[in-house]
């Protein structure tokens, strides 16, 4: 498929710049301090990484929206969205492939981790199981995310307005389902509370890090993951010529 092609290449041009780098070694630093010190891994008395996958959402929150925001808005100002799109490849598999760079780099920095399940297997016997749940579901949502961040990318060719606004819908999503947003709509206009439950990521998120990969989870990523980047190729539909 020409969607690998372009990956290939968008993927390529993260490793040919700091970009890459840079957001590797804050994302591993981040996660370990978050594990090990604000966390309370050793405080915990129990070897598992749910310190981890506690903070895994918020921390993407703002390092994906960062990878995602020069997508296209970089691409626009440079003028080279004309170039791309004009490739004899069907814009649809252009937008895919700039999908799977961004979401085969995010793999790769959790892949990075690998430390943090060693150490827990070192220090004790967690349910392996668990962690590789755990693990899916931080995979699904940096995709979910950058699905967000691709289609914000695409709204603008300044790269800090499609950073802010990527991660301003990715926190509407995160936050939907916290115990403050929902007992607080639960109290005014129930049948919101429930909606906004429905459409959190977080809460299907925590689903996964108990262990538990329900199809109904997975759907509701791909289905989430799938409407931005019916919206991402819209946009860009409407935009290129700009």
């Amino acid at each position: 498929m020409a969607a690998f092609t372009v990956a290939r290449r968008e993927l390529a041009g993260y490793f040919a710049t700091p970009v890459a780098y840079v957001f590797i070694v804050i994302f591993l630093m981040m996660a370990g301090a978050l594990t090990f010190t604000i966390g309370g891994f050793f405080q915990r008395g129990q070897a598992d990484l749910g310190p981890f996958f506690t903070f895994v959402p918020w921390l993407f929150l703002f390092l994906v929206p960062a990878l995602t925001m020069r997508l296209w808005a970089e691409e626009r100002r440079l003028g080279t969205i004309e170039l791309l799109l004009t490739l004899p490849i069907p814009q649809w598999q252009a937008v895919l492939g700039k999908f799977l760079a961004a979401w085969a780099f995010c793999a790769i920095a959790l892949a990075l981790t690998f430390p943090l399940v060693l150490t827990v297997n070192f220090l004790g016997r967690p349910d392996n199981g668990v962690i590789a749940a755990g693990y899916v579901g931080c995979l699904l949502v940096a995709g979910a995310y950058l699905a967000v961040g691709a289609a914000m990318s695409a709204m603008t060719k300044n790269q800090v307005i499609a950073f802010v606004l990527a991660v301003a819908v990715c926190f509407l999503f995160a936050a939907a389902g916290s115990p403050v947003v929902t007992e607080f709509l639960s109290q005014r206009i129930p049948l919101l509370a429930e909606v906004a439950r429905g459409v959190s990521v977080t809460e299907r998120f925590n689903a996964l890090t108990r262990g538990v990969i329900a199809l109904r989870d997975v759907v509701f990523f791909a289905s989430f993951m799938g409407f931005f980047l019916f919206v991402n190729a819209v946009v860009i539909d409407h935009r290129k010529a700009d």
